[in-house]
């Protein structure tokens, strides 16, 4: 376990520079060739234990071990494990350490994953200024001005949904497909200009996308399907502009029309398909701590705050994120040199003690659901220049979704045995297939 100066060291190492130094000292991936049996790198992904809502057992025993340490991808290749709060924060925030998948030594947990990656890299998959320039086209869009804005419209959409599940006295509904698919589909569908009538098929696509199982050749059709339906979106956009994002985009003099069609991609597969695993798992999350859900019935003003700790709590992208150095670099006392990949593990940097436990730094409490928590600090949304687009949008979403849920179902609670739910854990995020309810 980390000692006592390890604690200290790495919550003084809250700071982003304060965690790497610009050449590489201590420990290198070609050490482990030299390693005893007890110390051999963690094969990734590490199996799930039995809790469903904590990161694999695998990932907390190295988070509780050190910050850095070394892994190998499913291929064999090494790599590093970043599973500390400040060294995860301190990667992200560093330029040194490339999101491009075409970068050499790029961590990849699948041979899908990476021939989509490196052959159709979306802006997110790109280093500055490529990124920066691509970026900035939408960022207004997801500005806190602009979402303050669509708070009605996504109040309308959310009550709509509620109503809807509930229609003619229903008392039992999927709540992914009634409520946490729809509602996140519809608004992401509002700002793109994307007809609502088409969500099957983009869906459908994304799922595919996301799936770590899928076998090269379907990934690459089910991109060049999604990319083709956009890029036709677009271009009558492009003739017959509205006031939407794509429109905005289709008519610029200084994007191709792949960037556009890839700009969409992105934002329409990712506008859905984190909030909706976000919602289900909220809700779940609430459902086995009523006393949690009595709390934020009684206070609504804690739904804010509960958002974040469940952002902190359930951590979705629960794969990690790659990264590929491209200069030697120090983190954690590990010495990470040119063209080595990390993954950071964003689950235990938000489970973390230091950073999200009791005063005591209990471990327990970090691994617990608390919604009078402050929980700020957690990197759900990544971290740096690549930070979530979108976060500002989901956090609103997920407010109003959950606020309204315990307002209007007050007697909501599952429709199953716990047991036999189904989570997807094959896929970049992590959620459930359906969640039945009653109320």
């Amino acid at each position: 376990m980390r000692s006592a100066t390890m604690t200290v060291t790495a919550t003084a190492a809250a700071t982003d520079a304060a965690s790497t130094t610009p050449t590489a000292s201590g420990p290198s991936l070609a050490d482990a060739a030299a390693g005893s049996p007890a110390t051999a790198p963690l094969a990734l992904p590490a199996p799930y234990g039995s809790c469903p809502y904590d990161p694999p057992p695998g990932y907390t025993q190295a988070a509780a071990e050190m910050p850095v340490s070394r892994a190998e991808l499913p291929d064999g290749t090494p790599c590093w494990l970043v599973t500390g709060h400040p060294e995860v924060r301190a990667v992200l925030a560093d330029a040194r350490f490339s999101a491009d998948a075409r970068t050499p030594g790029f961590p990849f947990l699948s041979p899908g994953q990476r021939q989509l990656a490196t052959a159709q890299p979306s802006f997110i998959r790109m280093d500055d200024p490529e990124h920066a320039r691509l970026r900035r086209m939408v960022a207004k869009d997801f500005l806190s001005r602009r979402v303050r804005e669509l708070r009605p419209a996504i109040e309308e959409v959310v009550e709509a949904a509620v109503e809807a599940m509930t229609a003619g006295g229903r008392r039992t509904a999927d709540l992914v497909a009634d409520f946490a698919l729809p509602v996140p589909s519809l608004v992401i569908c509002l700002m793109l200009g994307v007809p609502y009538e088409d969500h099957a098929l983009f869906q459908s696509l994304s799922r595919t996308l996301l799936d770590n199982t899928t076998a090269p050749g379907r990934a690459a059709e089910a991109h060049r399907e999604l990319m083709g339906y956009l890029a036709g979106l677009a271009e009558r956009k492009r003739r017959d502009p509205g006031d939407d994002i794509l429109s905005r985009l289709a008519v610029r003099p200084d994007l191709t029309a792949r960037e556009t069609a890839s700009l969409g991609f992105m934002l329409l597969i990712t506008g859905h398909e984190s909030t909706t695993n976000m919602a289900a798992l909220s809700v779940l999350a609430l459902l086995r701590r009523p006393d949690q859900a009595a709390r934020l019935r009684a206070e609504p003003a804690l739904v804010p705050g509960a958002v974040e700790e469940l952002l902190r709590y359930l951590t979705i992208i629960h794969l990690g994120l790659g990264r590929a150095a491209t200069e030697d670099v120090t983190v954690g006392g590990a010495a990470i040199r040119a063209g080595d990949g990390v993954i950071c593990m964003l689950s235990t940097a938000n489970r973390q003690p230091e950073f999200f436990g009791s005063a005591d730094g209990a471990a327990a409490c970090a691994a617990e659901l608390d919604v009078t928590r402050d929980a700020r600090r957690h990197v759900a949304f990544g971290h740096g220049a690549h930070q979530c687009l979108g976060h500002t949008l989901a956090r609103v979403e997920l407010q109003i979704m959950l606020e309204t849920v315990l307002r209007k179902l007050p007697g909501l609670r599952l429709a199953v045995p716990e047991e036999r739910l189904v989570f997807q854990r094959d896929t970049i995020v992590y959620g459930l297939r359906e969640l039945p309810v009653t109320w």
